[in-house]
C-alpha cells in the first residue's frame, strides 16, 4: 500500500479516455499508484497521489475536480 493519499480525479466531460490513460500512466511513472480507472459514471481515475503531483494536477485546466477517496457510510 502507497503512503501517498488517495483521491478521486474527474476530468471534465470533454476528455478523451486517451488523454486520461496519459494523465494516469504519469501519475504511475511520479511515484503515484492508479488504483481504479472510471468510464462510466465518473471521467477519471483514483490514485494514490504524492503532494508535488497532485499540486500540479490541480492546476491543470482538463480537471474538473479531485476529491480525497474516503470511504463513506450510512445509518439507518
Amino acid at each position: 500500500m502507497s503512503d501517498n493519499p488517495k483521491y478521486i480525479v474527474v476530468f471534465k466531460k470533454n476528455v478523451t479516455k486517451e488523454q486520461i490513460d496519459k494523465y494516469a500512466d504519469e501519475v504511475n511513472n511520479n511515484g503515484g499508484k492508479v488504483t481504479n480507472v472510471y468510464e462510466s459514471v465518473l471521467n477519471g481515475f483514483a490514485a494514490h497521489l504524492p503532494d508535488s503531483y497532485f499540486q500540479s494536477l490541480q492546476a491543470d485546466d482538463v480537471i474538473d475536480y479531485i476529491e480525497p477517496d474516503l470511504v463513506v457510510t450510512t445509518q439507518s
